[in-house]
């Protein structure tokens, strides 16, 4: 197991190559200091699966379908916004979790 692979099983608390395909990922291949800083938004492969690989505002690192729950767009096109994460399409926020993404509440004035 790489140090990288340590370090995203220990943010994530999960396996990301757990259903890659001939046991790579392209998620391993990335520097998460480096490719992924904070506010960051990266494109990505989990095996087969195109994922989007984030650095939130507070430093949590995220990985999620890249896809919206909109209409499909790309996440990866989108940007980070504090906690959220915004779809550039249309722009939904969208708060990250468990491997997906799920739409924000409606931000108030003064939020």
């Amino acid at each position: 197991m790489s140090a990288l692979h340590a370090q995203l099983l220990d943010e994530l608390g999960y396996d990301p190559d757990q259903d890659a395909i001939d046991g790579r990922s392209q998620v391993d291949a990335l520097d998460l200091t480096v490719d992924v800083p904070i506010g960051a938004v990266v494109a990505a492969r989990d095996g087969a699966r195109p994922v989007a690989v984030a650095r939130l505002g507070s430093g949590r690192l995220v990985i999620v379908a890249d896809e919206c729950p909109h209409d499909g767009g790309r996440i990866s096109d989108g940007f980070v916004d504090g906690e959220r994460l915004v779809c550039a399409r249309h722009g939904w926020e969208l708060v990250p979790c468990a491997g997906t993404c799920l739409r924000a509440p409606t931000r108030r004035a003064g939020d």
